[in-house]
Parts: C-alpha cells; structure tokens; sequence
C-alpha cells in the first residue's frame, strides 16, 4: 500500500534497518487485518471471532496511518523537504505518476468485483492532498492533523444531508463507469471527497497523523519508539474509553437508540440498532443526531474512532520498531515484514482471487489459506530476489520504476 519503498539492509543493518522492519511489519500486521475482514467468518465478539473484532475496521485506518508515516520517513527528518527544481509538472512527475498508476488498479478492480470496497483510489487522491502538508514545519503539521481528527468526521457530518445523505447511502467506491458523463464525474469527486467508503474527509486525518507522527519520534531512538507506544496506547483508551463513557454512563446510546426509532426506522427492530446505521454510512457519519459522533464503532469515523485507531497504529508501530532493535525480534518479525514490503501486490493479488475462485469465501480456513500462501509467497519472493529492485514485490517494482524511470 505504500507509493513508494527504500532499500533496506539486512538484520545486522543497524537502528535504520530495524526500523524499516518494524513498519513493514505494522504493515503486514495490517495486510492479515484486511484478510480477517475479508475473508474471514463475521466480526463476533466472542472467543477467537475478537480476532476479527479487532481487525474491524481497524486495519484500513491502519494502512492509511502508515502512508502518511511513510512519507515522514522519506523525507529524512523533520523538517519540510524543499521544493524539487523545475516547472509544476517536472517536480510532481513522480507524484501524479504514482497516483495515476494506484488510481487505475483501483478502478480495475472496482470493476471486476462490483460491490467490493476498494482503497486504492482513495489512496491515489491522499498522496495528491498530502504533498503540500509536507513541506509545513513540524509543529504547523502537527496542529493541523490534531484539528483535523475533529474537523473532518465535523465536516462529514454538516456537510452529508447538503448531498442527500443525511440518513444513509454513502459509502461507495469510484467505478469506470462514472468517469463517462460530467454527472458521473461530479459523483466521483463526491465520492472522494466526502460520500465514498473511504474519503478524504474522514480518512485523510489518519494521513496527517502518521506524517506528524513520523516527523516528531526519531524511531532510530528507543525512547522515541517507546515514547510513541506510550501516546498511541494514551490516544486509543482516550478515544475507545471516551465512546464508552458517553454511550453507557452519558446516555448517548439512548439517545441514538429514540433517534433511531425515528429517523432510521428500518434499522429499529436490528440486534443492534446503532450497528444496523452505521453499516450504511462506511466512511461517514449518520447527520442525524449530534449523538453520533460520540460513537467509536468499526467504520463510523467519528473523531473518537479516529483518535482510537490512530492511537491503536501508533502503539503498533512504536512496539514492533522496539522489537525490530533486537535479531530475535527481526528475525520473528521478517515473515510479517516480508508480507508488509509487499502490501500493494497482496492487496491486488487477494482481491483478484476473491473476485474470481474465492467468491464468497467467509471462514477461519479462507483466511488461514489465504494467511499462510501469502506470508509464504511474500517471504519466498524476497529471498529469490534478494539483492535485486524486484525484491520490494512486482506492482512495487512497476511502481517504482513507472514514477522514477530507473530499476534500482
């Protein structure tokens, strides 16, 4: 999932090294999250169903956390990389290059599997929106992206019943078949934006806090990487325990439970209610009741959901940054890492089986297989091509090649 790789040494390589492998393994760990999702039987909380609790909605935060992280680590410090020489279009080459190329997967994809929820686009227009956001100061960014975990579920929230989807209806995906007529179009941008499953406005926040992130831990420190476990684990029980309080002790729930009765009545007579809405509104917030953004369930990109699972992926990656600093735990963590490097072509793989053979598939064995052929590709392609540019996984390798003209 990331837009772009640097080359790694090996375990022995140093602080850098484990580094890298500590976050190529947050991001692996994301990869299984996704499978969990996917593949696996229904999020039930109970005995080994948390596993896919845990996962729920989790894992595409997750991944948007660490494209806004990784771009911290590109730009080698915190402070604003200056501005490439040349005109507009020369220095953003690589940028729309790269953008256009992940657009396009996504829109392949959205239209072989109809239905099925794809990131890719969404992440094209991140990496757009988030190239100014990297030339701010570190503590300019880091305002911003603390702002924006409110400001955008915020926005989401007044702005959905101004495109008449106050009471459901969003979270769809761009199709190619919306770029063939300008009210398509306009549809798509929307969509983007604001209405779509993953869209800017509440999912562009997990960029700006990963960049910020990024930016002020050095994670080649150890108490930098333990000082951003720390924040995450303090951000995720602010965010989660902050829901609870206002849904059990604060009534919240109550509330949304009289709202629901009537402004939802379709979902009144749901097990869960409050669940049943949010199921329509993936990537948005129902507009209406206020009550709403005090919720932290799986997909409701409330500000304390936000706050939650940001914190979550903070804590994740200050940890497997700490492991990675020892061999043992570099060697423990290198299946995951193998897998994470390689998160593009595992994206794209899974989806294509899943649009194809695996249709369907919903069990603890679909995603034991699809857990083990994949860790085990992953692991097997890096080491057959180890010491080569195809090492970081075939779409990277195109990627990679696509936006910079060089293999290496």
């Amino acid at each position: 999932m990331r837009g772009a790789t640097r080359p790694r040494t090996g375990a022995g390589g140093g602080a850098g090294a484990g580094r890298l492998t500590g976050v190529d393994a947050v991001r692996g760990l994301a990869v299984l999250g996704m499978f969990a999702v996917h593949v696996g039987p229904g999020a039930q909380p109970d005995g080994a169903g948390y596993l896919v609790v845990a996962a729920d909605g989790r894992a595409p935060a997750l991944f948007t956390l660490l494209a806004g992280f990784s771009l911290a680590l590109a730009g080698r410090g915190s402070r604003p990389s200056p501005a490439p020489a040349g005109g507009p279009l020369r220095r953003h080459r690589p940028l729309l290059i790269r953008c256009a190329f992940l657009a396009s997967l996504g829109l392949l994809l959205a239209a072989l599997w109809p239905g099925f929820l794809v990131i890719l686009t969404f992440f094209a227009v991140y990496f757009l929106v988030a190239e100014p956001f990297t030339r701010l100061s570190t503590p300019v960014l880091t305002a911003v992206a603390g702002a924006s975990v409110v400001a955008g579920p915020v926005l989401s929230f007044v702005l959905g019943p101004v495109f008449g989807y106050g009471r459901s209806g969003r979270g769809a995906v761009p199709e190619p078949a919306g770029l063939t007529s300008w009210e398509g179009l306009g549809r798509t941008l929307c969509e983007l934006l604001l209405t779509g499953a993953y869209p800017v406005a509440t999912y562009f926040p997990y960029v700006l806090v990963g960049l910020a992130a990024g930016r002020l831990c050095d994670l080649r420190e150890r108490r930098s990487a333990l000082r951003l476990a720390g924040w995450g684990a303090a951000a995720a029980a602010a965010g989660y325990g902050g829901a609870w309080l206002s849904a059990h002790l604060l009534g919240g729930r109550d509330r949304l439970l009289a709202v629901i009765a009537a402004r939802h009545p379709e979902a009144a007579g749901a097990a869960d209610p409050v669940r049943a809405v949010l199921d329509g509104q993936f990537g948005a917030i129902p507009s209406t009741s206020w009550d709403w953004l005090l919720v932290a369930d799986p997909y409701s990109q409330t500000p304390l959901e936000t706050l939650g699972n940001a914190g979550v992926g903070c804590a994740l990656i200050g940890l497997f940054v700490l492991a990675a600093q020892h061999r043992a735990g570099v060697r423990l963590l290198a299946p995951l890492a193998a897998l994470g490097a390689m998160a593009l072509s595992a994206y794209v793989g899974h989806a294509l089986v899943l649009a194809g053979p695996a249709h369907g598939a919903a069990s603890w064995t679909a995603l034991g297989v699809f857990a083990a052929v994949s860790t085990a590709a992953a692991w097997g392609w890096q080491r057959a091509w180890a010491g080569s540019p195809l090492r970081r996984g075939p779409l990277e390798h195109v990627l990679r090649v696509a936006s910079q003209g060089r293999a290496g």
